[in-house]
């Protein structure tokens, strides 16, 4: 349909989809690795639980949302929402709130941080690309998602709990409701054996430290020395990703059998016999590569086909077409990531083929590689509906039929990206990214 001939395209084809993979991959699996860890040493219950104490036991809908927001710093979207579905559920029966109030808040955290925050394949991919800073990409990205989250949530806050929607019943049984007045020891998700709160983030919050104190240090250094040696290997984002991998791993001392009897759970594999060692590099990847397998053929596909249409006369001949619309420069990466976002339902595919799209103007347009890296990201969230895996995923999890699916998921997300967009346009004019 392009004018090539099948030959070439299937040589493009294996060209850009191994040359995507090649930069992203073990960052997509030390990603599930940390996910199984959070899951099975229970630091996602006490992630959940420390937002419980922040919020005091009031506004509990945004104690879920805020563990899947911080979660997915670090975790793939689709893996925060299996972690976070059954602690939402018990929160929704204990306090009796609506699923309408909090599916959609949890969905906005997740999507918001998996589409701007740049630990996770696509939003990465493009970063590379277009050789934006990952350092200024990520602090820029957590830094709109919080705004975005924030104002997103006092603007529908009034009109999502209307309808009550019953949480979950497979995650739900056996909790009952908590009197009114229960004091906050009472509101606690219970679990033995949970590591402590500061060792529970650790794994989340350090990779994002030495990517952001690595890229932005880079910045101050002459490239070459030393000191720009050492930052570079320490924002490197296989090597923080390793760094989460190891905490996470070191949360197994001390409470081995809680942690094996977790992990049986889901791997029939492992005897009460199997070591920590059994655990962590078995069972652990094992799963994690069960679980990163689609992302990683989603990713090299859209890679690939990202990079067939980079090459493409005709796309080259409509991308200056629309470079000489009279619109500001940078609505065109946020469109084009919205429409590839209605059509192709993957966030990650979106954002590579409007990439892959965008390169070609970046000169034209005069945007700066952050700038149009982070546009593409709000762009993604924007028509999240039927035919993205994870609005199916969502919606089975947290007890939503397609119709409020729609009307909380898709509305809710999408008011996120716009707001994100609204206030990069912003943060961009003051000439502050």
């Amino acid at each position: 349909v392009l004018g090539g001939s099948l030959g070439d395209t299937m040589d493009k084809i294996n060209k850009y989809f191994g040359s995507t993979l090649a930069g992203i991959a073990i960052v997509i699996i030390f990603g599930a690795i940390i996910a199984m860890g959070i899951q099975d040493t229970g630091a996602a219950t006490k992630i959940t639980n420390f937002f419980i104490r922040i919020f005091r036991g009031k506004h509990l809908e945004l104690a879920p949302s805020s563990a899947a927001f911080v979660m997915t710093l670090a975790v793939f979207g689709n893996i925060s929402e299996v972690l976070t579905a059954p602690i939402s559920a018990i929160i929704a029966k204990r306090k009796k709130i609506t699923m309408a109030l909090i599916a959609p808040l949890v969905c906005l955290g997740l999507t918001l941080t998996h589409g701007l925050v740049p630990t996770h394949p696509g939003i990465l991919a493009v970063s590379i690309m277009f050789k934006a800073n990952i350092g200024k990409v990520m602090v820029w990205g957590i830094i709109i998602s919080f705004i975005a989250f924030v104002a997103s949530y006092l603007i529908s806050r009034p009109f999502l709990g209307r309808e009550y929607i019953a949480p979950n019943p497979e995650f739900a049984a056996g909790y009952e409701e908590a009197p009114e007045n229960a004091p906050l020891d009472q509101l606690y998700i219970k679990e033995e054996g949970t590591p402590s709160t500061f060792w529970s983030f650790m794994p989340l919050i350090v990779p994002l430290v030495l990517i952001a104190a690595g890229s932005l240090g880079t910045l101050g250094v002459k490239k070459g020395s030393t000191a720009y040696a050492v930052f570079n290997s320490l924002g490197n984002t296989t090597f923080a990703l390793f760094v989460g991998v190891v905490l996470v791993a070191l949360l197994v001392v001390g409470r081995k059998n809680k942690v094996l009897a977790s992990a049986r759970k889901s791997d029939a594999s492992l005897s009460d016999k199997s070591s920590a060692l059994e655990i962590t590099m078995n069972s652990w990847v094992g799963r994690a590569m069960k679980t990163a397998i689609d992302p990683l053929i989603m990713i090299g596909m859209g890679g690939a086909l990202g990079g067939i249409l980079q090459d493409n006369a005709m796309v080259k001949q409509l991308g200056a077409m629309i470079v000489n619309l009279s619109v500001p420069a940078v609505i065109i990466p946020f469109v084009l990531a919205a429409v590839m976002m209605g059509a192709t339902g993957s966030m990650t595919i979106a954002v590579m083929i409007s990439a892959s799209l965008v390169n070609p103007m970046m000169g034209a347009l005069g945007l700066s590689p952050v700038v149009a890296t982070l546009a593409i990201g709000c762009g993604s969230m924007v028509f999240w509906h039927v035919n993205c895996s994870g609005f199916w995923m969502m919606t089975s999890l947290f007890n939503l039929n397609t119709k409020q699916g729609l009307k909380y998921l898709t509305t809710l997300n999408a008011l996120g990206g716009i707001i994100g967009f609204a206030v990069l346009c912003g943060a961009s004019a003051l000439g502050w990214v």
